[in-house]
């Protein structure tokens, strides 16, 4: 999985949109597949036009280490799958909670660049994986 440091470095060379939209769906294509046992209901993102289906692994301690894996039947949604999960999964549940993923998408300027029903879905994303953390942290 791509890192998301590489994955800044790599848009700021990339100017043309068609471009960037390009090497988001790369990312998407390099996303390993998510098994069919973690396409569940309850694994499904709420508030996405397409279908996509995030999966938590929990580490132990009072912070643990949170790794997501995810997946979308649509390709730009998938690549920004891909984004969300080099930004969070592996970090401590606290790190999680207080990383902005929206930042990091207006830093290089994707926000502006989705259609309205992706971003509703990328802050659904966001949301949902946010949300896991501070279960964690409580639950721990």
């Amino acid at each position: 999985m791509a890192k998301i440091d590489d994955i800044l470095d790599d848009f700021e060379y990339l100017e043309d949109w068609d471009d960037r939209y390009r090497y988001v769906i790369e990312l998407g294509k390099a996303l390993p597949d998510l098994p069919e046992s973690d396409r569940t209901a309850d694994n499904k993102v709420r508030g996405c036009a397409s279908q996509v289906w995030l999966a938590t692994e929990t580490g132990d301690g009072k912070d643990p280490a949170l790794t997501f894996r995810g997946d979308s039947d649509a390709h730009i949604v998938r690549g920004l799958v891909a984004i969300v999960l080099a930004i969070y999964s592996g970090k401590r549940a606290s790190e999680v909670a207080a990383t902005d993923a929206l930042e990091i998408f207006r830093r290089i300027g994707m926000i502006e660049h989705l259609s309205a029903q992706r971003a509703n879905g990328l802050r659904s994303m966001v949301a949902r994986i946010q949300a896991e953390a501070a279960a964690r942290m409580v639950a721990a």
